[in-house]
């Protein structure tokens, strides 16, 4: 039977009820695994604090370095893919459904970018903000008919064209482009570490902190990186690369390994490739972009073998473990913020303090039981509700109604 489409103040009811169609549960559980990485990530680095004070004890320099090179910048990307695969899922099955949601998206995307705003005033190094702003130009993309020029256009923002254009106008003696990266000499703010006041925190938050994130973010190429990955996730919804995963199983193993012996080219060969880039007192940029942009492109690899050694497993022999992380897939957002709601404190002045004296491996060892908590915590959660309380709250923001389904039971009734 045909389901009636009800519609109240402009809002198709039936769009509101959850598990229309069955859950992508090895999409949830990547997401989960990146969320994991973020977290393991956001600890040691003491959620940005490290940086006013590197460990130099080599038994604690390697566990940073261990954590750091498997997780940074990998699990930000891998958060960024699903991004657009998600986004491809909420406008397909909207225009399913004969709907429209361009300029819904787009309101989602307003309410993302106010909680990432909020959050930000907590913790400078908020993404959802940067996800949101990042996710407006998905939509003109997502009437691109043609999976091959998505793919192009992909590429082309992972080959990161600002800094390929800073790079040749530095090389031609452009003075601008050969001005280092505001971030590079950026002081931690002593209201961070010295300072007793939660206000004048959220102050800095706001005055030091937000600029800083987004020189960060555009400096570093990481806005292109983000737009391309994402473009590359909606791709990747488009081919039911999550929902028909017995289809690709060669497909995985085919890129693991590619994507392996990229990781493994450029882990040994940048310092000569580095060192192909000319260089002097003068015109240092060039060089300094180019090891940039090379590391960027080791990062992309080594996320997307872990992304694909992940789903290999996931759809292998460690399904039952790795599903686990499902439930904390389907509320990233909730846990993202509880996070930081609750370590930053752990380590910043108007809380604990811990920056001078967390050692990595005790930050990482504190770590580990933490996520595992919030593994547990999601798993009881969605037995009595159907989403996270801030996953809630964004889908009743989108539809401007609190008749979003949200205590299990009552759904049933």
């Amino acid at each position: 039977m045909q389901e009636k489409t009800i519609l109240i103040a402009g809002v198709n009811m039936a769009a509101l009820k959850p598990d229309f169609v069955p859950r992508m549960e090895g999409l949830d559980a990547l997401r989960g695994f990146a969320l994991m990485g973020l977290f393991l990530v956001h600890m040691p680095e003491l959620y940005e604090l490290y940086w006013a004070h590197p460990a130099t004890d080599p038994t604690q320099l390697l566990w940073h370095n261990i954590i750091f090179t498997t997780f940074a910048g990998k699990s930000f990307s891998l958060l960024a893919l699903c991004f657009g695969v998600s986004f491809f899922i909420i406008m397909d099955r909207a225009a399913k459904r004969g709907v429209d949601f361009t300029v819904r998206f787009l309101w989602r995307l307003a309410l993302l970018g106010l909680i990432g705003i909020i959050h930000g005033l907590w913790y400078r190094g908020d993404v959802l903000e940067v996800l949101a702003l990042m996710g407006v130009f998905l939509v003109p993309f997502y009437r691109v008919k043609s999976n091959a020029l998505l793919i192009a256009f992909g590429v082309f923002f992972l080959l990161q064209p600002i800094q390929i254009f800073q790079i040749i106008s530095a090389l031609n003696g452009a003075a601008w482009a050969n001005k280092a990266p505001g971030f590079w000499t950026a002081a931690t703010p002593e209201a961070y570490l010295t300072g007793k006041s939660l206000v004048e925190t959220m102050r800095m938050n706001w005055v030091d902190g937000h600029p800083f994130k987004w020189s960060f973010m555009y400096e570093s190429g990481r806005l292109s990186q983000i737009l391309g990955l994402s473009l590359i996730g909606m791709v990747l919804g488009r081919i039911h690369f999550f929902s028909q995963p017995q289809r690709f199983i060669r497909f995985r193993l085919t890129v693991l390994a590619i994507a392996g012996l990229c990781a493994i080219g450029l882990s040994y060969g940048k310092p000569v490739l580095v060192g192909l880039m000319p260089t002097s007192e003068t015109i240092f940029m060039p060089r300094s972009l180019w090891d940039t942009m090379l590391s960027g492109w080791f990062d992309l690899s080594l996320m997307t073998v872990l992304m694909m050694g992940f789903l290999c497993l996931y759809y292998g022999f460690a399904h039952g473990l790795l599903n686990l992380l499902a439930p904390t897939g389907r509320m990233t957002l909730t846990l993202y913020v509880l996070q930081s709601v609750i370590f930053v404190p752990v380590f910043y002045s108007f809380g604990l303090g811990l920056h001078a004296t967390m050692l990595q491996s005790t930050a990482v060892l504190i770590a580990i039981p933490a996520f595992i908590i919030q593994v547990v915590f999601a798993h009881l959660w969605f037995k009595g509700f159907l989403y996270g309380p801030l996953e809630w709250l964004w889908r009743a923001g989108t539809y401007l109604t609190l008749k979003v389904p949200f205590i299990r039971k009552a759904a049933a009734n």
